[in-house]
């Protein structure tokens, strides 16, 4: 059975999307900041691709936890994530 885990730290986040050609993006709300997302593949139209430290500090500004899969429960590297409030 596959398991996911959460973490707040930002290197295993790096690590785990460029791990998967990941690139760190928004989609782009009013105010500042945005909904974070990593782009896999062929660009969405939708997000708009940020450095590293803006999305850190986008991340950290809203007190965000990374809930991410390293493996599919068939041991197939995993895409899954999600950006989750910090308790």
């Amino acid at each position: 059975m596959s398991s996911s885990e959460t973490t707040t730290d930002h290197d295993t986040i790096r690590k785990w999307a460029e791990a998967r050609k990941g690139r760190p993006s928004v989609i782009r709300t009013e105010g500042k900041g945005g909904v974070l997302r990593f782009d896999f593949g062929d660009k969405e139209e939708a997000f708009e691709e940020v450095d590293w430290d803006e999305f850190f500090r986008i991340f950290d500004e809203s007190k965000l936890a990374f809930l991410y899969q390293d493996k599919t429960k068939d041991g197939d590297t995993s895409r899954f994530n999600k950006f989750v409030a910090r308790d």
